[in-house]
């Protein structure tokens, strides 16, 4: 049957070619025409063999033909045979859409009631060749539609598209309109209820659902309590909110993502997109567990798509600087929800880098032992593969995470193993946070100690100012924030505290043009014992008053530092004066965390 579907398409590439030759073929979409009634779906194999058969034989005549009228004559045939081969493509391309929303329909309606959703799931995966865009997904749901006396979950998927692209394109339109509201607030944050994002996007839709989750997050309210109080969430609703956010988060990402030479949009803004969606799955997926096991399996799905699209940015933040997507109380301890479905993930290079993002989020929250349990994992997946810029940063975050531990000894001994590996591969962003590992282990241990040898600290901080040299000249923000607050740190640690001073000063502000929020509040909080110790109170409460209020956001357990000396000048000053101190910096401190959090200090300061 193959040799004589194989003659019927030389018959019809011939036929096409003849009738160009006589010009009787006015427009290439004239040959699409004429495939696309010949070319039988699935053949699509013994039709390329075809051709490839003629347009050899006539390549061959052009160029051994010696006769110049048949020469012309093979050259006109072959300039047709090469308008069949781009029409053939254009059909091919439009064939392998067909057939994967043949192939969806298909596998959608056989699979098990418990499967359905995450095969459909499955096609709109990223992370896929060809995701179904917004055509596809409409083909998809009257695909879906004409199996609907079959299974009334049919209906339900096929509705929950259809509403989904409504929604979406209602908010599409004006996707960022709530930018230029804010004018300088770039990020998800805003006045509860009020400005932000989501308060923009939830006047825009229409549909129950997706306004009570819009509202729910502009508000600041728990998701978990948003899912248990949906208790006739259906399979229509949950499809629904799944194209919303799923195209939401794209639209985002793709706009975020072009604005290349906007320092404080990009990269920082597609990183705090994609974490802060992998979030709120992951909240959905934790809150309907109980309730909806199907809805809470395909929230966790989307999330690992979502992560594993993000693992494979060039600005994945393989040394920190996420914080600042974490704006809003409803988002304190996130991270924690992502550890639960990675367990389940397979061992890939995408699972060790979003493993090294959990592994120091874990550290600024003070949970060193599941921080070093992260990495360690992340190191077990690296060995198997060749991303050594990866290893290379989960074992200058353990060195980090057993400085923070004040287990000093290992601390160098992964910086070490870090500085050996990132210069036999030439990695210089790994390079220089390992010549900072190495120096800041070394100052700590020298501390604890209580070395007062000149000598171990000089050789500390030249390690540092190494660092420092060649973050300044691969112009790598992240990592000179880094150094700058290492070294002041360490200038701090020898009472060298105007020294300390410049460098912590400087790494704030690289801190915040990087978006690194627990950077910022350890620069502040170090700054407010140099200002402390050089008896400057006026500064030293400025200064502590931010750094105690970023980390407490962030639910680092370091806020407690900035707290702690805070309180010793209280009691030193007394209550009058500390709050004028305090009144006097009202207008600076308000500029950097806002009013709320300027009346949250006085909080703080009791607990």
């Amino acid at each position: 049957m193959s040799e004589s579907l194989q003659d019927k398409y030389l018959t019809l590439i011939d036929e096409i070619v003849e009738t160009t030759l006589k010009g009787k073929i006015s427009s290439v979409e004239q040959v699409y025409q004429m495939l696309l009634k010949a070319i039988t779906s699935g053949t699509s194999e013994i039709f390329e063999l075809a051709l490839g058969d003629r347009l050899q034989t006539i390549q061959t005549q052009v160029d051994r033909e010696t006769d110049e009228l048949k020469k012309a004559k093979a050259t006109r045939s072959l300039r047709a045979i090469k308008t069949i081969q781009t029409q053939y493509h254009r059909w091919e391309e439009q064939n392998k859409t067909t057939e994967v929303i043949t192939s969806a329909v298909r596998e959608i309606t056989i699979a098990s009631n418990e499967e359905r959703l995450a095969v459909f799931i499955r096609y709109i995966d990223p992370n896929q060749k060809n995701p179904l865009n917004l055509s596809q997904l409409q083909q998809l749901a009257k695909g879906l539609q004409q199996f609907a006396s079959a299974n009334p979950d049919l209906t339900q998927i096929s509705t929950g598209i259809t509403q989904g692209i409504a929604t979406w394109q209602h908010i599409q339109e004006n996707l960022l309109s709530w930018m230029y509201e804010q004018k300088n607030a770039l990020g998800f944050g805003g006045v509860p209820g009020e400005s932000g994002p989501w308060a923009s996007w939830g006047k825009l839709v229409k549909s129950e659902i997706p306004t009570t989750f819009f509202q729910t997050l502009a508000k600041e309210e728990s998701i978990i309590e948003f899912t248990q109080k949906q208790a006739n969430l259906t399979l229509q609703n949950w499809v629904e909110l799944i194209i919303v956010l799923q195209f939401l988060q794209r639209g985002l990402i793709a706009w975020f993502d072009k604005q290349a030479y906007d320092i404080q949009a990009s990269p920082k803004l597609s990183i705090s997109t994609f974490l802060t969606f992998a979030v709120i799955w992951s909240q959905l997926a934790n809150g309907l567990q109980s309730q909806a096991i199907t809805f809470s399996n395909s929230a966790s799905q989307i999330m690992l798509q979502i992560l594993r699209t993000f693992a494979q940015r060039p600005y994945f933040p393989l040394y920190g600087g996420i914080f600042a997507s974490f704006s809003g109380s409803y988002l304190k301890d996130a991270l924690d929800y992502l550890d639960e479905p990675l367990r389940s993930a397979e061992g890939t290079q995408e699972k060790a880098r979003i493993l090294t993002l959990l592994g120091y989020s874990q550290r600024a929250l003070g949970r060193y032992d599941r921080a070093i349990n992260f990495h360690q994992q992340a190191l077990e997946i690296l060995r198997n593969t060749q991303d050594k810029t990866c290893e290379i940063a989960n074992l200058n975050h353990l060195s980090r995470t057993y400085v923070q531990d004040k287990n000093y000894s290992e601390a160098i001994n992964y910086s070490q193993r870090a500085l050996i590996l990132s210069r036999q591969t030439g990695d210089k962003t790994g390079e220089t946070n390992a010549l900072v590992s190495l120096g800041y282990s070394e100052v700590m241990q020298a501390q604890q100690l209580e070395n007062t040898e000149p000598e171990i600290y000089e050789s500390a901080i030249n390690y540092l100012q190494q660092g420092l040299k060649i973050a300044e000249k691969t112009g790598d923000i992240q990592t000179q924030s880094l150094c700058f607050s290492s070294l002041g740190i360490a200038y701090l640690v020898t009472a060298q505290y105007q020294e300390a001073i410049k460098y912590l000063e400087f790494g704030f502000r690289t801190a915040q043009v990087s978006g690194d929020l627990y950077t910022q509040g350890r620069n502040l909080a170090y700054l407010a014992e140099a200002y402390y110790n050089l008896l400057n109170f006026e500064k030293a409460i400025y200064t502590g008053s931010l750094g105690m209020y970023l980390l407490e956001q962030i639910s680092s357990p370091e806020w407690q530092q900035p707290a702690g000396l805070l309180t010793t000048i209280k009691r030193q000053l007394g209550e009058d004066q500390f709050q004028l101190l305090l009144q006097q910096n009202r207008p600076k401190i308000i500029s950097v965390i806002g009013v709320d959090g300027y009346d949250y200090l006085p909080q703080l300061l009791e607990r």
